[in-house]
């Protein structure tokens, strides 16, 4: 069964291009929800409301979450 803490994990590979740091050390990622079989929930909230690199940084988050084997879907909440 798929747990918080592992995409927690995965989270860490998205890095922020302009501080080179990881979103999830940047406390960027405000929370992880598993929503059921195979969909994961995660809530993000940028440094900034007009963040240049907001497109960029979801697309990443996506892309990361759903490389999990456990993962078919993953949907980005952005708050700011």
């Amino acid at each position: 069964m798929l747990k918080k803490e592992k995409v927690l994990e995965k989270l860490k590979e998205v890095i922020d291009p302009e501080t080179g740091i990881d979103i999830v050390s940047m406390n960027l990622v405000k929370d992880v929800i598993i929503e059921g079989p195979g969909i994961v929930i995660v809530k993000f909230s940028p440094t900034v409301p007009f963040c240049p690199l907001l497109g960029y940084l979801v697309g990443e988050i996506k892309k990361k979450v759903e490389e999990l084997d456990e993962v078919s879907k993953c949907d980005v909440q952005v708050s700011f």
